[in-house]
């Protein structure tokens, strides 16, 4: 048993990582905002079924208020912390990059200087495959050089990176960065490609794609990443950063056609050039996190889709 604080925890990745920690007998402490970037019902609704257990406490506050994470940290003793809050979303990033910077990398420092001043044992940092920005090199490998961010989102999250090692060298402060691709799976974030697409062909509406759709991207199930990350704590020592992906490409238009077909609809397409900050490729190397931490993603993109397609239906979101 552990006391693990999750930051962001009342979203997609932390609720699903929430429930897991518990049922293996874990204390959770969640620190969530609820912010508006997209609905708060959502996350409302993701927390419902976990606020009547005993190990699970939810708090409704801010990374940016240190106050709040001395009263937190001192109470509760504090483990772990994975880190998953974060603003997010690479297009919006470019529209407002003053709020990214402040979120994402003085509230991730706020956090790392609490872990260090309280005496965490682990902190697990969520990065993102966007760090590699425009990599020619595929698959992308954590030792591939990160330094031409093009979006803000991907420069914060650099950014986090950098100032998690640094507190790794001055406090020895055990960190993993772990640098998702593509997250998806049920209680999906709205504004995600995938929830958007079946959205709109479910409800007979048009869907958009950006550019000619041969843009590939790795998408990873939900329940593997919340495999890698739980394996993340476990093997938490001295400095590391690990891709969990699952290591293989769909193209866009093929990821539309597989949701369609899920769905049992023909999708309405209008095709638009190019959104700045876009990469055109993602494909994650796991064989550093298979090799070290024991990472083995399972579920596949056709089944993924058709997992998720279940659960929209059947909540008809």
């Amino acid at each position: 048993m552990q006391r693990i604080l999750i930051t962001g925890g009342a979203g997609f990745i932390g609720s699903h990582l929430s429930e897991t920690l518990l049922d293996a007998g874990n204390e959770v402490v969640v620190l969530d905002n609820f912010n508006d970037y997209y609905s708060p019902q959502i996350k409302r609704r993701n927390t419902a079924p976990l606020l009547s257990k005993k190990s699970y406490t939810l708090i409704e506050g801010d990374i940016l208020n240190t106050e709040l994470l001395d009263q937190i940290f001192e109470k509760s003793r504090i483990q772990v912390v994975v880190h998953l809050a974060a603003r997010a979303g690479v297009r919006f990033s470019i529209k407002e990059p003053l709020l990214y910077q402040k979120v994402n990398v003085e509230g991730t420092t706020n956090l790392l200087d609490h872990a260090r001043k309280y005496k965490v044992g682990k902190f697990i940092f969520g990065s993102s495959s966007s760090v590699y920005g425009e990599n020619e090199k595929v698959p992308f490998s954590e030792a591939d050089p990160v330094d031409h961010p093009i979006s803000p989102y991907a420069a914060t999250k650099k950014a986090g990176e950098l100032i998690c090692y640094t507190y790794h060298h001055l406090y020895q402060l055990p960190i993993t960065c772990l640098r998702f691709f593509t997250v998806y799976g049920p209680r999906q974030r709205p504004d995600m490609a995938i929830h958007k697409f079946t959205h709109n062909i479910y409800h007979g509406e048009k869907i958009t794609m950006f550019g000619d759709g041969s843009s590939r991207r790795d998408y990873t199930f939900i329940s593997d990443i919340i495999d890698g990350i739980t394996k993340s704590i476990v093997h938490c020592r001295a400095y590391h950063i690990y891709n969990l992906g699952e290591s293989k490409t769909i193209e866009l238009r093929d990821l539309i056609n597989l949701i369609a077909h899920h769905l049992g609809k023909k999708p309405l397409i209008d095709v638009l050039s190019n959104q700045p900050g876009d990469v055109t490729v993602t494909y994650a190397d796991i064989s550093k996190a298979k090799e070290e931490i024991g990472y083995d993603p399972r579920v596949g993109v056709d089944e993924g889709i058709q997992q998720f397609v279940k659960w929209f239906v059947e909540t008809a979101r």
